[in-house]
């Protein structure tokens, strides 16, 4: 079986070097880049299966980086970042970013965030597909479907946002915690409850986005409910 491919975008060639190492170790393929522009060609060319990507690259910062991997990709973004803000953290998760490491930080626990989250994208195994009103979930293939007046429309979800739709389509007019939507979704990750609310704001845009509006309700005190608001 090919090991997994590990995208380092990074201009420091000490950080950007010994996080290759530690990959290697844990058994990962890996490449770099020190430029936001020849990252997007690697991505487009490699096609990794997951990217750690720094905030502060010479030629663009990490969010347009990002913005413009996530208009053609939805390969996983593990952001490294000097900046230890929650405002810069939420930007990045808004953007579409699966997790978010500050620098310093020690390599053995980017090396375990990176397994974690390409856990999460590949975790949802058997050939089982789940539906909900117009949402239909392939858990094999990791595709997500909506269901237009133009037909059937695939939803651009990230690792994260996958999993947060299927605990939704699996437990329609549950109500969730967000606390139990971060462990299900992001065990791994010291993430908090406020992380939970972007993700769902990126899942509600893109569902909007195909005509599948009113789908997540928020339950004032405790969190998200997945059914189909009346309005009421």
């Amino acid at each position: 079986m090919i090991s997994s491919l590990v995208l380092v975008v990074e201009d420091d060639e000490e950080i950007a070097s010994l996080l290759e190492r530690y990959l290697a170790r844990a058994g990962y393929r890996t490449t770099k880049s020190s430029t936001g522009l020849t990252a997007l060609a690697h991505v487009q060319r490699l096609q990794p299966d997951l990217i750690l990507l720094d905030i502060g690259l010479p030629d663009m910062d990490g969010f347009d980086l990002l913005t413009k991997v996530r208009a053609n990709s939805t390969v996983p973004v593990i952001f490294l970042s000097a900046m230890d803000d929650s405002t810069d953290k939420l930007l990045g998760l808004k953007l579409g970013a699966d997790d978010y490491v500050t620098k310093p930080f020690n390599p053995q626990e980017v090396v375990a965030r990176v397994g974690a989250v390409l856990k999460r994208t590949r975790g949802v195994a058997g050939n089982e597909v789940i539906r909900h009103d117009g949402i239909e979930v392939q858990l094999d293939s990791h595709i997500a479907i909506a269901s237009t007046e133009k037909g059937r429309v695939e939803l651009p979800l990230t690792a994260t946002e996958f999993r947060l739709l299927v605990c939704f389509v699996r437990s329609p007019f549950k109500t969730f915690e967000r606390a139990s939507l971060l462990d299900a979704c992001m065990p791994e990750s010291d993430a908090l409850d406020r992380t939970v609310d972007t993700h769902i704001a990126n899942l509600r845009r893109k569902l909007a986005t195909c005509g599948q509006e009113g789908y997540i309700i928020a339950v004032r005190g405790i969190g998200y409910r997945f059914a189909r608001s009346t309005g009421v």
